[in-house]
């Protein structure tokens, strides 16, 4: 929980303080982005040929990449995020309130990703509109690639909703001093709003993460997802069980690591020592750490079912992970990862923001490379064999490598206009807090009524 000095006008620091930090992290985001704006203008105009990605043929080859690996990636990071917000709320964890909203924000920026990397990856935007869309009706029944672009379009609908109401009781108390530009567009969220309708938006927004909490096993990560995988009988690499809990466990490293670094950006550049205080860091980076461990169970899991008296075609897939540079640097990293995590439990004194920050980048990156190599080697050792000779390699084309610096860009620079825009940091994160957890402090800066 936050400490007791925190208050409105540390929340508020963001928008009225503007330093050339800001204006140089912009600045920056702007720029990687348009220099993938151009080399996705060269994809379009020459095709994907212009990628590492090919068709199956005598050459060998992978026709999903660094596209599909990184969606699934971003994809995980938005599901873990809004996951991380709803347990808060539905189980009291007021630790962790003030990060709340930062994991909404990053979930929705994350989606945002996930959807233009589907977008990149067609090929051809425009058979969005003049095929897939037309089709929709039919495809749903029977599509697992479907299916995920409809749990993802849910998945946004309901976070921007949980978000859009968590923010009615801020704004309506901090209207006075947010952007007068803007004015307009916080009448329209405040329309129709009394104080009478609080504890009634809280009993809302309530049952709204218990359903997020429920879906997300069943639908997210732990379902439709690793289903659009684990149901192609084929592919070996991606097939069994153990999929589901895996993505879900990956999702929620991916997450904690993202709503860390965010969470020390912001503390760095307005103080917020009072808003976020080191038991909430060294509370997220326990957590990573259990579903770290997680994670590498689970790729245990996987190996060992891959090389102790495995069918032909999963124990070649399974030798050939383990003898894959990647892997085994994804799984140094994750020692070392879990390493610090564990002596920072044994003993606090271990413990520090920046290693907490450093091990952040570790899982992201660890995260990343899995999502790509599970899709990418799944691709490389099918069941059948239509081609003889070796599978191929693939490595990201520039282009590719492009599309990731600019989805991270673009994901920062949506986080660096939002935080212009509405406070990033529940007000009740730093008002009192009731018999309930839900902070309805008595003091508020200005009651305002649409």
């Amino acid at each position: 929980m936050a400490t007791s000095e925190a208050g409105p006008d540390h929340i508020l620091r963001p928008i009225e303080n503007t330093s050339r930090w800001w204006y140089v992290a912009v600045g920056a985001c702007i720029a990687v982005t348009m220099v993938w704006l151009a080399g996705w203008g060269y994809q379009l105009q020459e095709g994907l040929i212009v990628t590492s990605l090919g068709d199956w043929g005598s050459g060998g080859g992978v026709t999903w990449g660094l596209y599909i690996g990184a969606f699934i990636w971003w994809v995980g990071i938005a599901h873990g995020g809004i996951i991380l917000s709803a347990a808060v709320r539905l189980f009291g964890m007021d630790r962790y309130q003030p990060v709340a909203r930062m994991a909404e924000l990053l979930t929705i920026a994350a989606l945002s990703m996930a959807g233009l990397y589907i977008v990149v990856h067609t090929g051809r935007p425009d058979r969005l509109v003049l095929s897939i869309l037309p089709a929709y009706p039919t495809t749903v029944q029977s599509s697992p690639l479907v299916w995920d672009v409809t749990v993802i379009t849910l998945y946004f609908v309901l976070t921007a909703t949980y978000l859009a109401l968590t923010l009615r009781y801020d704004i309506a108390r901090l209207r006075h001093r947010l952007p007068s530009i803007l004015g307009p567009v916080y009448k329209i969220m405040l329309l129709g709003y009394s104080e009478e309708e609080d504890e009634i938006i809280e009993r809302m927004v309530w049952w709204l993460a218990l359903g997020i909490i429920v879906l997300a096993p069943l639908l997210l990560h732990g379902g439709v997802i690793p289903w659009l995988f684990s149901l192609l009988p084929s592919m070996p690499g991606w097939q069994g069980a153990v999929q589901g809990p895996q993505f879900l466990t990956i999702a929620l490293t991916s997450a904690i690591s993202g709503v860390i670094i965010l969470s020390y950006a912001m503390r760095w550049a307005y103080d917020w020592e009072a808003v976020l205080p080191d038991e909430v860091f060294r509370g997220l980076t326990m957590w990573l750490g259990l579903f770290s461990l997680l994670f590498i169970w689970l790729q245990l899991q996987q190996v060992i079912n891959g090389v102790f008296a495995a069918p032909a075609d999963l124990q070649k897939f399974a030798y050939a992970k383990l003898s894959n540079e990647v892997f085994i640097l994804v799984v140094i990293v994750m020692t070392i990862v879990l390493a610090y995590i564990f002596a920072q439990a044994v003993n606090e004194r271990v413990f520090t923001k920046n290693r907490s920050l450093a091990v952040s980048f570790l899982v992201l990156y660890a995260t990343l490379s899995e999502k790509i190599l599970f899709v990418v080697e799944g691709l490389q050792y099918p069941t059948f064999d239509l081609y003889s000779g070796v599978p191929g390699v693939y490595v990201p084309s520039l282009v590719e490598g492009l599309s990731l610096a600019a989805t991270i860009a673009m994901c920062s620079l949506i986080f660096l206009v939002i935080v212009k825009v509405i406070p990033v940091v529940e007000l009740h994160a730093v008002e009192g807090h009731d018999d309930h957890g839900n902070g309805h402090g008595d003091a508020s800066d200005e009651e305002v009524t649409a």
